[in-house]
């Protein structure tokens, strides 16, 4: 699986660099982009959920104006996956103001289980596997400012593990704010409902990314703070993460 994984990487990655525009173009590739994240500490894509440690994460994106291929690869520090999520998006409806895009997704959460062998415990790595789908509205109200909903639904298929889980957030997204000249923040604070199984509870939380215009080194830190919930975690979840963003625009030619 891993080996797998990372060789459809590579020559995905090595395919979308090298080939012309115009041959991607005609097959309906408009954009290729992607953040490479170091982080001190792993925060999945619901925040409430950790890896409590460091990790690396790569998340791409590829396709055209509406579809597209969006998969993220988690590892720890050591080169051992987290998970690997295969999204595919399509936004629904998009103008000027006003987007709404579906997404679903395979995805497979690894971890050291103790399993029985021949009746002898053993410590086994698995690949735990799960299904989900989102819907999110966004609405943008000026320049710097946007708004809207998010829900996810994640079903498992797992003999251990959660079974089904709902994710619903209202966020708001405060970008490109100039601090000094060429250096901008985005704010994203984020309040939301999690339910996991027969558990369930609100949080709220915020990411802060510092960024240099035409400069592809950012810096970003998120919090995230249980507010009352009975699901298992932290009560207080923090990070500070190196970013390293690239795009490629295959729209026209470059000059």
């Amino acid at each position: 699986m891993k080996v797998f994984q990372l060789t459809f990487f590579g020559v995905l990655a090595f395919w979308l660099v090298f080939s012309p525009p115009n041959q991607l173009r005609a097959q309906g590739i408009k954009h290729f982009n992607g953040t490479i994240a170091a982080t001190s500490n792993g925060i999945s894509i619901i925040p409430a959920f950790t890896l409590g440690k460091p990790a690396v994460f790569f998340d791409l994106s590829v396709g055209g104006d509406r579809l597209s291929f969006d998969p993220m690869f988690r590892f720890g520090m050591n080169g051992k996956p987290w998970s690997f999520v295969f999204w595919w998006r399509y936004k629904v409806l998009k103008d000027s103001r006003f987007t709404l895009t579906a997404g679903a997704h395979p995805a497979f959460i690894f971890q050291d289980m103790e399993v029985i062998v021949d009746g002898k415990p053993q410590k086994m790595f698995i690949a735990n596997r799960y299904l989900a789908g989102e819907l999110s509205p966004l609405y943008k109200i000026s320049e710097h400012i946007s708004t809207g909903l998010y829900y996810l639904h994640g079903t498992g298929f797992n003999p251990t593990g959660p079974k089904n889980s709902d994710f619903l957030s209202w966020n708001t997204v405060l970008s490109d704010l100039r601090i000094i000249k060429d250096i901008k923040l985005k704010v994203n604070p984020q309040l939301y409902f999690l339910s996991v199984d027969e558990n369930s509870g609100f949080y709220v939380n915020s990411s802060f990314t510092l960024s240099k215009v035409d400069f592809p080194i950012g810096f970003q830190t998120l919090f995230n703070q249980k507010i009352d919930s009975t699901v298992p975690g932290d009560d207080m979840v923090w990070n500070v993460s190196v970013l390293y963003s690239f795009a490629n625009d295959y729209r026209k030619d470059k000059k």
